[in-house]
């Protein structure tokens, strides 16, 4: 399926947590999406083999992973295990688990809180543990993207909330396997945003987009192009600085009386590719009215 959009186009199960795993990957191939998140959470742990194998024979790629867990602390969704030890062997063993099935791919990682609400060792001991983490991940040949998180999780999922806190992170980590994970959800109000990502632009490991309105949960993101967040400059901001990955859909839509996995799931993966590539179309980079918004420093 050909598609006016510059980068292949993935879903995130999340965004079909409705669906069971067999019936993301049926769908998914039905629907032309180019790129698969995987969502461990939606592995059968009796069936986890025979899973991973469906998504090898459909010829389906795995871009990227969210872990079972993504923390190094304890957080508002994953409050276990407890200890740090315990954590970093999870997703030790989720590494092991999935990466021969998805080569190359991006696993997903958070700061989690801060402890005590003690933010600068909560960005030490995650420094700490991404060099834990990276060799991990090279030893299979995968990679790992921190994503810092909307402020709305703060003190609940996450100690850091701009690309540029990331980005410092990740810095000093200083290995080639980490990079960043750029929801444009989580950080199209980080008026830094465009500056960061040309800061270093190699460190862009993984796109996800989604729209926003005031949340009225704690999971409540809309389609694209039903809210307010400007997809069509940012992707091209991301282009512009040499992004060539896949731009990832991630919908979570709980706990509100309007949700969109009460909606036809198939609708809502065509709408989303159909209004992700009318955002792209429909930007024109010379809008200096539009740029602005972007660029002021």
């Amino acid at each position: 399926m050909t598609s006016a959009l510059p980068f292949p186009y993935g879903v995130n199960q999340f965004t079909t947590m409705p669906w069971t795993f067999e019936q993301d990957v049926e769908n998914y191939i039905q629907l032309g999406v180019a790129a698969l998140e995987l969502c461990e959470i939606k592995l059968d742990p009796h069936r986890r083999g025979e899973q991973l194998d469906l998504i090898a024979q459909a010829g389906l790629p795995v871009v990227s992973v969210q872990p079972a867990v993504r923390a190094m602390v304890p957080s508002a969704s994953q409050p276990q295990p407890r200890s740090r030890k315990e954590r970093v062997e999870s997703f030790r063993r989720s590494i092991e688990l999935i990466a021969a099935y998805a080569p190359g791919a991006t696993f997903v990682t958070n700061t989690g809180p801060a402890p005590g609400g003690d933010m600068a060792e909560a960005i030490r001991q995650t420094i700490s543990d991404h060099r834990e983490l990276a060799a991990i991940a090279a030893n299979h040949g995968v990679r790992i993207a921190l994503e810092p998180l909307n402020p709305v999780s703060l003190n609940l999922e996450t100690a850091i909330w701009t690309y540029g806190q990331a980005l410092d992170i990740v810095q000093a980590v200083d290995r080639e396997e980490v990079g960043i994970c750029l929801d444009l959800w989580n950080l199209w109000q980080d008026n830094q945003l465009v500056a960061g990502i040309n800061a270093a632009p190699d460190r862009v490991f993984l796109l996800q987009v989604s729209d926003w309105r005031t949340p009225r949960s704690g999971s409540d993101r809309r389609s694209i192009g039903t809210g307010e967040i400007p997809v069509g400059p940012l992707l091209h901001a991301v282009h512009d600085a040499g992004y060539r990955g896949p731009c990832v859909l991630e919908i979570f839509s709980q706990n509100v009386p309007d949700s969109l996995y009460d909606a036809d799931l198939h609708t809502l993966i065509r709408d989303n590719r159909a209004a992700l590539e009318q955002a792209w179309q429909e930007h024109r980079p010379g809008d200096a009215r539009r740029q602005r918004r972007f660029t002021d420093e």
